[in-house]
C-alpha cells in the first residue's frame, strides 16, 4: 500500500503542473484516500491503466484504488481493451514470443531492468534520464521463431519504452549458415555471401510473420520512420503493444515493440525542448579538482563483435541529446559492408538531415588536432565524433596513461611523467586500422584529451596527449549539437 499511495502522490504533483482539462476526467481516490484526476484507458486482467490530463498514462492493480473506483472499472467494460487481439491471455502472446515477457501490466508501465531480466539482457548504460541493456544472444537462441542476433531494450526514467530485435542482417553475416549448414566466412565470394543473407531474411521474415499471424492475426502494412529510415512495415496490436516486422532489401530484418500511440503516429516522438536539452548538456560538464573538464552521462553502445564503430558511435552522439536512434538503423545510411564495416562519412552525411528534422544541428571539419576547436563543445556539454586510426600500438598508450592518471593529484610531477612518457613517436596511421570515438573532455594545463570508446563500460573514459592523438588522428570531426 505504501508503494500505491506513492503511486497517487506523484501522480497528484503531476495534475498540478498540467492546465488541460477534459470532460472525459474523474476523480479516482486510492485505499489510502489520495485523490487524483484522470480518466480510464483501458484494463487487462487485474491491471487498470489511466490517463492524466497531460497524457501520462499509469497501469494500477486495480485493488490500488477504493471499492467505489473497483466498481466503476469493472462496470466500464466499454474501456476495456477492445482490440481484436486484447482478449488473448499474455501467456499465449507469450508462447509467440518464445519467452515469458508479457504480463497483465503493460511493458510500458513495467521496470526496464525487470524486463530486461525477462529477457537475460545486460544493462548496457544508464544515465540520469535513460538506460538500455542489450545482449548479443547464442545462436541456440529463439524469439517470434528465429534468431536474433541483437536485442536491445531502452528506457526513460526506469520504464521501458522500446524494445528493438535484429535478425538476419549483412553485418552479421559472417555468423549465419547458408544452404547445407555451411558456414559464411570471409573466403565466401560476395555474390555467393550476399545469395545466402536474402535466403536468410527470407527464411526469417517467414519464420516471424507465421509465427504471429497464427495467434495474432494477419496483420497490416504499417508506414514507420523518419526520412532515410521511413519504409513499410507489418504491424500487429496486442493490449497496447505494437509489434513491427521491418525488412529492408539486403540490408537486415527487424522486430520493434513500441507503444501504439507511437505506432500510430508513424514512429514519429516528440522531441524534447531545445532549452531542456542545452541545460542537461551544461549540467553534465563535469570540472574535477585535477582540471580535467569531462562530459558525464553519455550513454553507452556496445557495438558489438561487428565494425559497427561508426553507427554505435553516431547512436550514443544522438541519445545524448534525445534524437532517437539505433545503430542498426544508421548503419544502412552508411551502406554497411559484409561483417559490418561502415563508411563513417556516408553515415553521418546520411542521417545530417534526420538530426536536423529533429531539431538538432550537425556541425563537421576537417583539421589538425587543435584543444581549442574541441573546447567550445566540450564546455557546453556537447562531445565530438573524432575519426582516428586505432593501432594496437595506440590502444597500448591510452590504456596504460589512463591507468597510471587514475592516481594523479600532482599537476607538475604528472606533466614530468608525461614528458617523460611521450609516445608521439610510436605511432602511426595504419590506414587499415581506421575507427570513430566521441572526444568527452580535455585538461588544458596537462594539454590531455579524454575520448571514449564504443566497446561497453571499461572504455567509457581514456587519456592521450594531443601531440599523440594527432599521430593517429584522420584530423575529421563530426558534433551532433544544438
Amino acid at each position: 500500500m505504501k508503494h500505491a499511495s506513492c503511486v497517487f502522490l506523484v501522480l497528484g504533483l503531476i495534475l498540478a503542473t498540467a492546465s488541460a482539462q477534459s470532460s472525459e476526467l474523474r476523480t479516482f481516490t486510492n485505499t489510502q484516500g489520495k485523490a487524483i484526476q484522470a480518466k480510464l484507458v483501458g484494463t487487462a486482467g487485474d491491471q487498470v491503466t489511466i490517463e492524466m490530463a497531460g497524457g501520462q498514462r499509469f497501469t494500477l492493480g486495480i485493488n490500488t484504488f477504493s471499492p467505489a473506483d473497483q466498481e466503476y472499472v469493472k462496470k466500464s467494460s466499454v474501456l476495456k481493451f477492445n482490440g481484436p487481439n486484447d482478449k488473448l491471455d499474455p501467456a499465449v502472446v507469450n508462447e509467440v514470443v518464445g519467452l515469458p515477457l508479457f504480463a497483465d501490466a503493460m511493458l510500458w508501465q513495467t521496470k526496464a531492468d525487470e524486463v530486461a531480466g525477462k529477457l537475460e539482457l545486460k544493462k548496457e548504460s544508464e544515465t540520469k534520464v535513460s538506460s538500455s541493456f542489450r545482449s548479443y544472444p547464442k545462436d541456440t537462441f529463439r524469439m517470434f521463431g528465429a534468431r536474433p542476433y541483437s536485442v536491445a531494450l531502452y528506457a526513460a526514467d526506469g520504464l521501458t519504452t522500446n524494445l528493438s530485435l535484429v535478425f538476419a542482417n549483412k553485418g552479421d553475416l559472417f555468423g549465419m549458415d547458408g544452404e547445407n549448414n555451411n558456414r559464411v566466412d570471409r573466403n565466401t565470394p560476395k555474390a555467393q555471401a550476399l545469395a545466402i543473407l536474402e535466403r536468410a531474411m527470407k527464411a526469417d521474415v517467414a519464420a516471424i510473420t507465421a509465427k504471429l499471424s497464427e495467434k495474432l492475426g494477419e496483420p497490416v502494412k504499417q508506414r514507420f520512420g523518419d526520412g532515410e529510415a521511413r519504409d513499410t512495415m507489418l504491424r500487429w496490436d496486442w493490449r497496447g503493444h505494437s509489434i513491427l516486422l521491418r525488412e529492408q532489401e539486403g540490408e537486415y530484418v527487424g522486430v520493434e515493440l513500441v507503444t501504439t500511440e507511437v505506432s500510430d503516429a508513424g514512429g514519429k516522438v516528440k522531441m524534447t525542448g531545445d532549452k531542456i536539452i542545452r541545460d542537461r548538456a551544461l549540467a553534465n560538464v563535469e570540472k574535477r579538482p585535477n582540471g580535467d573538464v569531462v562530459i558525464s552521462e553519455i550513454p553507452m553502445v556496445d557495438q558489438g563483435p561487428k565494425g559497427y564503430c561508426v553507427p554505435a558511435t553516431a547512436e550514443r552522439a544522438m541519445r545524448y541529446l534525445s534524437v532517437p536512434a539505433d545503430m542498426y538503423v544508421l548503419a544502412m545510411a552508411g551502406e554497411t559492408n559484409i561483417g559490418g564495416g561502415t563508411s563513417v562519412q556516408m553515415l553521418l552525411e546520411g542521417v545530417r538531415s534526420d538530426i536536423r528534422r529533429k531539431g538538432r544541428s550537425f556541425d563537421s571539419w576537417q583539421s589538425e588536432f587543435k584543444l581549442k576547436d574541441l573546447q567550445k563543445y566540450i564546455d557546453k556539454g556537447v562531445p565530438v565524433i573524432w575519426g582516428l586510426y586505432s593501432t594496437d600500438a595506440f590502444n597500448d598508450l591510452a590504456n596504460k596513461r589512463t591507468k597510471d592518471r587514475q592516481d594523479m593529484t600532482d599537476l607538475t610531477a604528472w606533466k614530468a611523467k608525461l614528458a617523460e612518457t611521450n609516445g608521439a613517436a610510436t605511432l602511426r596511421k595504419e590506414k587499415d586500422q581506421g575507427h570513430v570515438v566521441l572526444i568527452i573532455g580535455y585538461n588544458k594545463e596537462t594539454n590531455e584529451i579524454a575520448f571514449s570508446d564504443s566497446w561497453g563500460e571499461r572504455y567509457k573514459e581514456r587519456w592521450i596527449t594531443i601531440p599523440e592523438a594527432e599521430m593517429i588522428s584522420q584530423q575529421e570531426y563530426w558534433v551532433v549539437g544544438f
